[in-house]
């Protein structure tokens, strides 16, 4: 991805999950394989199935903007996330990311782009995730139902790819190698029929019966990080605030 592609799919979040600085939902998801010969336990998660785990970045039309392929089903979800080379390239700031950027006319601080993920993502200066805690602020609360309205956009992707081809329905019976050729293969369809369909209501709608990753000891963030994300969240409660989100925390 080229700087001026990342810049897109920041304008895209923007115009239709109202999350500035957004350069993509990340998520993995599980794929479910017959056990693939010669490799043990390798690929034998912790929900007692065999799985090859698919790392994924989507934009704002539900189409993939990076994918990672690969990982051992029986790896620490902890470790699949620090391990992916979309983590490598993310530290050593090789992604081409955009420079920091005010998002407010208030408060001219440059904040950084960054991906939305899940609790299990942890907090990086480049990846954000929601306050953890039942006792939180109500700004603290608004900025988790915003991250959450980015987030939900790889949720659907995932659905919509899964519910389009329907081999994820099943356990993928190949070789390991075929296996992870078939799911980068869906991904590229996928997006070739998305730019060819354009968008539906009720894409949004569909539900993945993939088993998400959970990432679990990963490092607390750094003050930078948690600094930026407080001010996301500042900015969602005053001159970001959506007219109805009081209602939905």
């Amino acid at each position: 991805m080229t700087t001026e592609k990342w810049k897109e799919v920041v304008e895209g979040f923007k115009k239709y999950a109202n999350f500035p600085n957004c350069i993509g939902a990340i998520d993995g998801k599980h794929i479910e394989l017959i056990q693939p010969e010669h490799t043990g336990s390798l690929f034998y998660n912790y929900k007692t199935y065999f799985s090859s785990v698919l790392l994924a970045v989507c934009d704002a039309n539900y189409c993939f903007v990076y994918v990672d392929v690969g990982s051992y089903g029986k790896t620490s979800d902890s470790a699949i996330f620090k391990n992916s080379e979309f983590f490598k390239r993310i530290v050593n700031n090789k992604l081409n990311i955009p420079n920091p950027k005010p998002i407010s006319n208030i408060d001219r601080t440059p904040l950084p782009h960054v991906f939305v993920g899940d609790e299990a993502f942890g907090i990086m200066s480049n990846v954000m995730r929601s306050y953890g805690g039942t006792q939180l602020t109500h700004t603290k609360k608004v900025f988790n139902y915003r991250l959450s309205r980015a987030r939900r956009y790889i949720e659907c992707t995932f659905g919509i790819m899964s519910n389009k081809w329907r081999i994820f329905h099943r356990p993928i019976d190949v070789n390991i190698d075929f296996a992870e050729g078939i799911i980068k293969a869906c991904t590229v369809l996928h997006n070739y029929v998305r730019m060819r369909d354009g968008y539906r209501y009720e894409d949004t709608l569909y539900v993945s019966p993939l088993q998400s990753i959970h990432l679990e000891n990963l490092p607390r963030g750094s003050l930078c990080a948690r600094t930026a994300r407080e001010k996301f969240a500042n900015y969602f409660v005053i001159e970001g605030k959506l007219q109805w989100q009081n209602n939905m925390i």
